[in-house]
């Protein structure tokens, strides 16, 4: 005769798959998500979840999510853990979604961090995406930042265009005249 100790185990692993499945199998509508979670998710449909501000009819600043129209391949209907948020030092209370981030050494530090790097997909999928179209292969960056962070900064800024030297004073920038027929 089974002992009532061996008996429960497999009701308890089922009650917790049961668990896993329903969380894994809800819906998630950027639309309804509050403002804690919205930054980093995404919907169902696999169009990330994007934190807007706007004023309301009091005239204060409020907070919407929407979805957006950036589509992610793999990880639809998901909310990044706080864990994530965490070990790759973003916040979710970022409005919009901008590249200026990576001009942080230490923004740079915590994305490339293996705790971030090798453990939240989501959160690199995004950045990965915002680097290349900022001219920057993103493992590269990583690889460079782990040897020789100043290094990487350096080269972030040449690639954007924000170390190109802007003109001195006193000096106008002329353009050619046109052509005329």
């Amino acid at each position: 005769m089974a002992s009532s100790s061996s008996m429960k185990v497999p009701v308890i692993l089922f009650f917790l798959g049961s668990l896993f499945f329903q969380a894994t199998t809800a819906e998630v509508t950027c639309e309804n998500l509050p403002k804690n979670l919205c930054s980093f998710a995404i919907a169902s449909s696999g169009k990330r979840c994007l934190l807007e501000n706007y004023r309301n009819e009091e005239g204060n600043l409020d907070y919407t999510c929407k979805t957006s129209e950036v589509v992610v391949e793999r990880l639809d209907g998901y909310i990044e853990s706080d864990q994530c948020v965490s070990a790759c030092g973003v916040d979710r209370e970022f409005v919009g979604i901008s590249s200026d981030a990576f001009f942080s050494p230490e923004f740079a530090a915590n994305l490339c961090s293996p705790a971030c790097y090798q453990n939240c997909p989501n959160i690199v999928d995004l950045y990965f995406n915002l680097a290349a179209a900022e001219g920057v292969y993103l493992p590269a960056l990583c690889e460079k930042q782990r040897s020789n962070p100043h290094r990487a900064m350096l080269e972030l800024l040449s690639s954007s265009g924000g170390a190109a030297p802007g003109p001195m004073m006193g000096e106008l920038a002329t353009a050619p005249a046109p052509v005329m027929f």
